[in-house]
């Protein structure tokens, strides 16, 4: 059994320096849990194509309207980010509605260093309108 103990330990520490070369650069990865629960909010109006498309965001605009929830973040079977599930609308959870956001209509944008939320370019009523994802939808 020593004879077992001792190797094990050598190829332990044998391993280290490789397990170390791995350190993967997090400096521009986010984690999900830091996303869901997170705000949504709006710019109060519709935003065309070519405005939307070289709009960036480093933080919350004062003027936006805080309209939902991040409740869910949705992958393809890739991995790549397709949008998230927002709730919207209702008050206290009491008719709220569970719409799909999906990716080239939304930015995510850092709240603080260790939260984010997401800002749309649709409005709270066009989210409203939109098709509900409830448990249902999914199946």
């Amino acid at each position: 059994m020593t004879r077992f103990t001792s190797l094990a330990l050598a190829l332990g520490l044998a391993a280290a320096p490789a397990l170390a070369e791995t350190h993967m650069d997090t400096e521009n990865l986010i984690r999900t849990r830091d996303i869901t629960g997170g705000d949504i909010y709006t710019l109060n109006g519709p935003m065309d194509e070519d405005t939307w498309g070289n709009w960036e965001a480093d933080g919350v605009g004062p003027d936006w309207n805080d309209i939902g929830e991040i409740e869910d973040i949705i992958l393809d079977r890739s991995g790549q980010m397709v949008g998230i599930v927002a709730e919207v609308g209702g008050f206290l959870d009491i008719g709220d509605k569970h719409v799909l956001i999906p990716i080239e209509d939304m930015r995510l944008t850092p709240v603080d260093d260790k939260t984010y939320a997401v800002v749309t370019r649709k409005t709270e009523e066009q989210l409203e309108e939109m098709e509900s994802v409830d448990e249902g939808w999914w199946n």
